[in-house]
């Protein structure tokens, strides 16, 4: 988001405009908590609680479908945390500003204070709550630095940007990553999507459940099924001069993916330690 952009949203939260709220949190007497306190804070500053939802896609939803200047969410949700839906955030040419709130314990709290990211500590008091949302006009958007330093799980999802809004691609349905220029392709049995980041990251992010098995191809371990040797005229026509002929035969579909030879000997032997 450039600097002007932040200007202008900054600009948009005055003390003569109802700050706009979104509040997300997975449990329903915390977000009844928080929205009492909220009505309880509009003695002392402009506000409506546009929302509440439960989970972080419920979030992203209702961001990209009204106007909204402030995230107030929970960390530790089921199917997308808090600092996953951060992230995704930042895809947005304007995305709302974001304060956690966290039960979390001091030694994770110590990362959101070295990355200067404003949280709330459950349980949430009123005028601490007061503090942080006089603030909000002047915060920036999280920035991938700040995100970057917190304790955080791989993502459950991936970002792709559409015409319109956000898709979001579930990780588990995610057959491959196929790098290409200067992009990503995303792999699934119903659709093939373009990311903006590195395979590289994916790899160190993902590593658990994938696997290198080329310079260009990153593959979910539970859709290999086996290692076939292609005919020597197939490697020539794919232009794929650094391996023996062996391809990834993936599961439910006829496509056959390189090998190159370094990843050759890994794959044999993780495909055997899975027999």
């Amino acid at each position: 988001m450039s600097t002007d952009a932040n200007a202008e949203k900054a600009t948009e939260m005055t003390a003569d405009k109802p700050l706009k709220i979104l509040v997300v949190d997975d449990e329903a007497p915390a977000r009844r908590r928080l929205r009492d306190l909220l009505n309880d804070c509009q003695q002392a500053l402009p506000l409506t609680v546009v929302g509440e939802v439960e989970n972080g896609r419920e979030a992203l939803h209702w961001v990209q479908a009204s106007e909204i200047d402030l995230l107030l969410t929970d960390i530790q949700m089921p199917d997308m945390s808090g600092i996953e839906l951060a992230q995704h955030l930042r895809k947005m040419k304007q995305p709302p500003r974001v304060i956690f709130v966290t039960a979390f314990n001091e030694y994770a709290v110590q990362a959101f204070e070295l990355n200067a990211i404003d949280y709330l500590m459950k349980p949430v008091r009123i005028d601490r709550l007061l503090t942080a949302l006089r603030k909000v006009p002047a915060l920036e958007p999280l920035s991938e630095a700040q995100l970057a330093g917190l304790p955080t799980d791989a993502r459950r999802f991936l970002p792709v940007i559409g015409r319109t809004r956000i898709e979001l691609v579930p990780i588990e349905e995610v057959i491959y990553f196929k790098a290409e220029q200067k992009y990503v392709t995303i792999k699934t049995h119903e659709r093939e999507f373009t990311l903006e980041e590195s395979l590289v990251k994916l790899e160190q992010e993902f590593a658990p459940d994938f696997v290198r098995t080329h310079r260009s191809y990153l593959v979910a371990k539970r859709a290999i099924k086996r290692l076939v040797l292609g005919s020597a005229n197939e490697q020539r026509t794919n232009g794929d001069h650094e391996n023996d002929g062996w391809k990834i035969e993936l599961q439910d579909t006829s496509e056959l993916l390189p090998v190159s030879r370094r990843q050759c000997g890994t794959l044999q032997a993780m495909l055997k330690s899975m027999e």
